[in-house]
């Protein structure tokens, strides 16, 4: 029963939400350039944080908001090939979510919007025997620093955070 809610939440349903996320390696983008059927299509960020677009060649998504990433594009496109693209944006799978440490099935799992860190445990077929249940250590996938952060369970999962259980002292 908790597997089934998880997936009926909406994908980022709150405009702020998704005008602030940032891109990320995983990231499946569906772009459509109005009247160019030819560029439009489903493309997935690299590794490096990169997808390429025909004409115009590669394209450094990482850390962009869609905004960003349609600007770049507009800017890339204009004056050489199109006059004034009109161009849409949507996110279609965001990058998957990792957790590591006292859980069942350490792995990395899709992202859904709304999720706490307690689903994402459930996801991950539960604790351990040994696994601290109160909090968990987190990297958040956008943060540039990349520290850990001790993290309560009814907080969300964001795309790319990487989560980990740690063990209990007997």
């Amino acid at each position: 029963m908790l597997i089934c809610s998880l997936f009926s939440f909406p994908v980022f349903a709150d405009d702020d939400k998704n005008a602030s996320y940032r891109l990320g390696s995983g990231d499946k983008l569906k772009i459509t350039i109005f009247n160019q059927e030819d560029l439009n299509g489903e493309y997935t960020i690299d590794g490096a944080g990169n997808f390429s677009l025909p004409l115009v060649g590669t394209i450094a998504a990482k850390n962009l908001t869609l905004e960003e990433l349609e600007n770049k594009l507009k800017d890339a496109l204009s004056p050489d090939y199109l006059v004034n693209p009109q161009i849409s944006i949507q996110v279609l799978n965001y990058r998957p979510f990792y957790i590591l440490g006292e859980v069942e099935k350490p792995d990395s799992y899709p992202y859904v919007s709304g999720m706490t860190y307690l689903n994402a445990v459930a996801i991950a077929g539960g604790f351990t025997y040994r696994a601290k249940e109160d909090f968990v250590y987190v990297i958040h996938g956008n943060d540039p620093t990349q520290q850990e952060v001790k993290t309560k369970m009814d907080m969300q999962v964001m795309p790319g955070d990487i989560i980990r259980v740690d063990e209990r002292m007997f």
